[in-house]
């Protein structure tokens, strides 16, 4: 099995734990006197089914990215890590530009006066030059992905 198609089943699994804990919570308690649509022992044991599944499959995945190279000078794991550093610095100068861009719309003089503590526009370059590293990065992680057999 390559590194993607575990992805994909780790995302598969996690969307299956959240149905069955949503079918849990629906079948949790009922009127007295009726049934409840699904059993709550069974979809417990298939809860716990796919919580080991899930689990054997995160620690394999894992595992292959600690132990597969990136290049000279990071693992899998590594980059993964970088990439998420990457986006969270674009998101939060995102939301900094967002944040110094609100229109204040006055109706007096007297009213106050809003102004931006930062350069709009050479933060704005940041977050593209951001995007943009992401990006090569992300495609880079993609296709090994599809290329790493998983542990």
């Amino acid at each position: 099995m390559k590194l993607a198609e575990a992805l994909i089943l780790r995302s598969d699994y996690q969307k299956r734990i959240e149905q069955l804990k949503n079918r849990l919570t629906n079948n949790a308690k009922i009127q007295e006197g009726d049934e409840p649509m699904e059993s709550p022992e069974l979809l417990l044991k298939d809860l716990d089914r796919c919580l080991y599944e899930v689990t054997d499959i995160i620690k394999r995945i894992n595992k292959t990215n600690s132990q597969t190279k990136f290049n000279d000078n990071m693992t899998l794991a590594d980059a993964l890590a970088e990439r998420e550093r990457i986006w969270d610095k674009r998101l939060i100068l995102a939301h900094l530009v967002e944040a110094a861009t609100v229109r204040q719309d006055r109706y007096s003089r007297s009213e106050v006066k809003f102004s931006s503590t930062i350069n709009v526009s050479e933060t704005q370059k940041k977050i593209d030059e951001l995007s943009k590293e992401f990006r090569l990065l992300d495609t880079k992680i993609q296709g090994m992905n599809w290329n790493i057999d998983l542990l």
